[in-house]
């Protein structure tokens, strides 16, 4: 197997990529220094990707929504015991999670990493999937369901997601409905599995206080070969347009709070890096505490300390999110109308765009040197088809005409919408 050193050209931090002989791409960051490690083993497969096939498939195979985030924890199961009993014995911390375009199975620890990691590789290539313990679980998601539908935070995203795209699946629940999840049964979970835990749609990333030739002399132990499968996947056509400019919903709340989405147009791989750094650089200056529309806002008490915003972005998706309290968040909107709209005219500010720079790349910098961020960072990295270092070495290039073209072209005015979820006078 042959190490490939990926470098930052700008920092000189590094970290090896392997691609084994099983298909698996492996990611592996040593620390000197450090006495923890942080260990995550993902596919590309998370809720967005309802419909796919393989080269054995003649046509596209569509699933029930959900079933990514059921899959992730039946394979926490298998035939002897609980994996959380495993890593139990030898002191390490283990998760998972699904998001929309992923699932990560993942353990952290300060000892006996090359055990936790043989835990880790086994359990993933181990599925067991029961009538009985899908029909068990079937409970206990719908339960999570309920959870996540009570909770104003979720409601006021997925809202918001709903106004925003017409037929693209992220505007679904991770853990997708009851009734949806009622149609999952052993043989598709095994279709699902067998498509998407295929070794050459995963990636392994390890950081910290590790050897590279230890992981890989438990890879070679561990990793089963597999055959790349030709796995496809497809979204539905979504138009630019917004579904509808504003919805509301009343819950037992302290406060109204909201989401104001500008939605934009999706791209992929170095390109939506690219994007992506350009728009957090946007939404970072026009929620600047400096500003003159933060401070009017601000002392309107209009919004308080929660205003945010953040960028959120992925296969087929893209757009840039506003959140925080506020009992007019219609107020809010019409003021990041008209600040959107000066920027467009005037350009940003030069002092703040310097300011924001030095700072965010302050922080990209300081991410290098923490175990569970440098983890993350490889294996984010590769299934979003850049190298871990891109994001830090492209930073510094951005100019203050970049995020205008980016704020006068992309936050247009036809593509934003209000989410909300008001308090409805009742105790929260």
């Amino acid at each position: 197997m042959e190490k490939n050193i990926l470098t930052s050209k700008v920092t000189g931090d590094s970290c090896i990529h392997v691609k084994h002989p099983s298909g698996l791409n492996i990611y592996i960051c040593e620390m000197k220094g450090f006495s923890t490690v942080e260990a995550l083993f993902g596919t590309k497969y998370g809720s967005i990707n309802t419909m796919f096939r393989t080269r054995a498939d003649e046509g596209y195979t569509t699933v029930p929504e959900g079933i990514a985030h059921f899959l992730e924890h039946k394979l926490f199961e298998n035939e002897d015991c609980g994996v959380f009993e495993l890593y139990a014995k030898t002191g390490a911390s283990g998760n998972a999670f699904t998001s929309f375009d992923k699932t990560c199975y993942l353990f952290g620890c300060s000892n006996n990493y090359t055990d936790n990691l043989r835990i880790l590789l086994d359990f993933v290539q181990k599925p067991y999937f029961t009538k009985e313990n899908v029909d068990k679980e079937m409970g206990i998601i719908g339960q999570e369901i309920q959870m996540t539908n009570d909770n104003p935070e979720w409601r006021v995203f997925f809202n918001m997601l709903k106004c925003m795209y017409h037929a693209h699946p992220v505007r679904i629940d991770i853990a997708g409905t009851k009734e949806s999840i009622a149609r999952i049964d052993a043989p598709l979970l095994y279709k699902c599995y067998n498509a998407f835990y295929d070794l050459n749609n995963m990636v392994l990333s390890i950081a910290g206080n590790v050897s590279a030739d230890e992981v890989l002399a438990v890879c070679d132990e561990m990793l089963k070969p597999s055959e790349d499968k030709g796995l496809e996947t497809v979204f539905p056509d979504e138009p630019d347009t917004v579904v509808q400019s504003e919805i509301r919903e009343k819950q037992h709340i302290g406060t109204t709070i909201f989401h104001i989405g500008y939605k934009c147009k999706p791209c992929s791989g170095k390109e939506r890096l690219i994007k992506s750094l350009k728009a957090t650089f946007a939404a970072a200056i026009l929620t600047d505490a400096s500003t003159d529309m933060y401070i009017r806002l601000l002392e309107s008490e209009l919004i308080n300390s929660t205003f945010g915003a953040e960028v959120f972005c992925g296969g087929g998706y893209f757009s840039v999110i506003f959140s925080g309290e506020s009992d007019a968040p219609e107020k809010v909107r019409e003021a990041l109308l008209s600040e959107v709209e000066r920027i467009s005219r005037e350009g940003v500010d030069e002092k703040i765009f310097r300011r924001l720079k030095r700072s965010t790349y302050g922080l990209l910098i300081r991410e290098l040197n923490n175990v569970d961020a440098v983890a993350n960072l490889m294996i984010n990295s590769h299934m979003e088809d850049i190298a871990p270092y891109d994001a830090i070495d492209i930073f510094p290039t951005l100019t203050a005409e970049d995020i205008n073209s980016f704020i006068k072209n992309e936050l247009r005015s036809d593509r934003i919408v209000l989410s909300v979820i008001e308090k409805d006078g009742g105790s929260p």
